[in-house]
């Protein structure tokens, strides 16, 4: 799109299916390197990709070029596949429907980068529904309880 100029900044969170700690440290790095590939296939700028055994937060600088529906769901469904044809687990394995999406702004980077980084650190403390809340309601998101995760055992 000549003349088109933007500056959009996104976080998206989505979790395993039914939250399930599938996501597992040995070959979780690869699994994220991977998202990023798609990211990039997609012409769009992955900043960072991190997270823990049941969900992913993707930090993206996202050009008006996709709809940011289309882009998740490309990402879910390719690194589904990734998952399953590397047998990285018994069964099959799948990402739970939807999604949370942040927009930050350029100030913000550097401390939503960090805040990905320490995903780890950042769960010993707090639950990934705690945390998801959080996002709902600081971003002042309405949102009915029945359509959020399957939160299982939270």
């Amino acid at each position: 799109m000549a003349g088109t100029f933007s500056q959009i900044y996104i976080q998206v969170v989505f979790a395993a299916q039914s939250r399930e700690t599938l996501l597992q440290k040995p070959w979780r790095e690869e699994v994220f390197k991977y998202m990023a590939g798609i990211i990039k296939g997609k012409n769009q700028k992955p900043i960072i990709i991190n997270g823990v055994s049941n969900h992913v937060h993707l930090f993206i600088g996202l050009k008006p070029s996709i709809a940011l529906s289309d882009l998740v769901r490309d990402v879910k469904n390719n690194t589904s596949n990734f998952i399953n044809n590397q047998k990285f687990i018994r069964g099959k394995f799948l990402w739970q429907e939807g999604f949370g999406a942040f927009s930050y702004a350029h100030s913000h980077i550097g401390q939503v980068y960090q805040y990905i980084l320490n995903q780890e650190e950042h769960h010993l403390q707090k639950t990934f529904k705690d945390e998801y809340l959080e996002f709902l309601r600081k971003f002042e998101i309405a949102y009915d309880e029945k359509y959020l995760f399957d939160w299982n055992e939270d």
